[in-house]
């Protein structure tokens, strides 16, 4: 039994116990475990529909993921892909306002290429304080999240306000449906193509190249890659740029497709359940493209929550965070079990 395969069984075996929990708790508070059991597999699996939903919520965490991956393999811990999906978004923003009236052809790409760009410049200042003075990432990647939440309301409330909004939440001028890369349905053949695009080059980075190898190795024995005579700082910058290019990816994805304008708070949770699935996934590309489903389905649920089993819709990150706990968690039984093959 490989180690690939012991992790895969660890995770599953931690899914379920903390699904397991969560039907302990909502029965205790007075609701139908059994009501959020069927609520999950009906709304994530069968239900009109539910694999569109699916892909659609999972494709942006995907992206998102994939980055974080690229960062904790290397040894650093960013936990900033929140900030980092903000400003991406924040910047396209910006850039479909500023070129408002172009041809599309124009817009999109520069939309693009804005929103990676936002979201790799947020990611790098934590980075450069990481390595130049040994600032913990932990802490300003977190900051990052609050500054980028605040200047998204400013963005919302002041210099991309919708004039005609409700003000029950801030949020910005719609985009002209030309600019739009889906419905608000949030899938079509573009987010495809890019969510593709992205596994593919990524894995071909991590599995294919030197830097994958070395970055790799950085995040096991930094030491090691100074034997090898590469530069350990040129390494960490490139993992946190393109962790929070990815980042800002997904952004650019979210407002240019189902979302069609900013809006304070919108998916606040983003960029922490992208965390969780490359951790779940145990930083494999090829893993975060299922777990990245697996979550799409468990947010395409939330839907179904209150109809069948009476909770919230957001009862539905009561569950993330139990699978948090339960997959950081460790265990000695499973732990043994990988020595006693590396043993063998």
């Amino acid at each position: 039994m490989s180690d690939r395969i012991v992790s895969i069984i660890r995770a599953l075996i931690f899914i379920v116990l903390a699904l397991a929990l969560c039907g302990v708790i909502f029965s205790i508070a007075g609701y139908s475990a059994t009501g959020m059991f069927q609520a999950i597999i009906d709304g994530a699996f069968f239900r009109n529909n539910a694999l569109t939903h699916a892909l659609r919520w999972g494709m942006p965490l995907f992206i998102t993921a994939v980055g974080v991956a690229i960062s904790f393999r290397a040894g650093y811990f960013n936990i900033g892909a929140q900030g980092q999906f903000y400003m991406g978004a924040i910047c396209a923003a910006f850039a479909a306002d500023w070129l408002n009236g172009l041809p599309a052809a124009i817009v999109i790409p520069v939309c693009f290429l804005a929103g990676t760009t936002g979201g790799a410049l947020w990611s790098l200042w934590p980075g450069l304080l990481r390595l130049k003075s040994g600032a913990d990432e932990v802490i300003t990647t977190l900051m990052g999240n609050f500054l980028a939440g605040l200047l998204l309301v400013y963005v919302t409330s002041g210099p991309l306000k919708d004039p005609s909004g409700s003000g029950q939440q801030a949020s910005s001028t719609p985009l002209d449906a030309a600019y739009r890369i889906s419905t608000s349905a949030g899938l079509s053949p573009v987010i495809i193509a890019i969510a593709a695009l992205v596994g593919i080059s990524m894995w071909l980075l991590v599995n294919r190249t030197a830097y994958g190898v070395l970055s790799g190795l950085a995040g096991r024995n930094a030491t090691m890659v100074n034997w090898q005579g590469a530069k350990l700082v040129n390494i960490g910058l490139a993992s946190f740029i393109i962790s929070g290019a990815l980042a800002g990816l997904a952004g650019t994805v979210e407002l240019l497709g189902p979302n069609g304008r900013l809006a304070s708070g919108f998916l606040p949770a983003h960029g922490f359940t992208a965390i969780l699935i490359a951790l779940v996934a145990n930083l494999s590309i090829t893993g975060i493209a299922i777990v990245a489903f697996f979550f799409g389905g468990l947010a395409s649920a939330a839907l179904y929550l209150p109809v069948i089993a009476g909770l919230p819709a957001t009862a539905i990150e009561i569950i993330n965070a139990s699978i948090a706990l339960f997959i950081t968690a460790k265990s000695g039984v499973i732990d043994r079990l990988v020595r006693w093959r590396k043993g063998r």
